[in-house]
């Protein structure tokens, strides 16, 4: 089973930037057969899928981020990363990372990473 753990939050102000970054435990080596994707969670509100990789490579973004945040993964290292800019207040949000397969695919969820994005 993979493990998860996403870092690289905090708070910054609209329009900053921040990297977000999405360590992977994997023994099994599958991390590069799979797309993998940044989610997000506000209070009261369920997970949003707003970025993935495929494992080929290409990548898909929500319309509210496309434009602003970059998703890219480093395979050898089991790593997924999201760089996020021009940062706004509704971006903020607790921060999770996992595969794209689908709900009844994904990986046990990590603590998430949050961000606060305020003046």
């Amino acid at each position: 089973q993979v493990q998860l753990r996403e870092s690289g939050g905090g708070a910054v102000q609209p329009g900053g930037s921040l990297r977000l970054s999405c360590a992977a435990s994997d023994p099994g080596n599958i991390f590069p057969l799979y797309d993998m994707a940044w989610f997000r969670q506000t209070p009261g509100k369920e997970r949003e899928l707003i970025a993935t990789m495929t494992a080929t490579g290409s990548t898909i973004y929500v319309d509210s981020v496309k434009g602003r945040f970059i998703i890219s993964r480093d395979n050898a290292q089991h790593a997924l990363y999201l760089q996020m800019s021009n940062l706004k207040p509704e971006d903020t949000a607790v921060y999770y990372c996992n595969n794209g397969a689908g709900t009844y695919m994904y990986w046990d969820w990590g603590q998430g990473t949050q961000v606060i994005v305020s003046s």
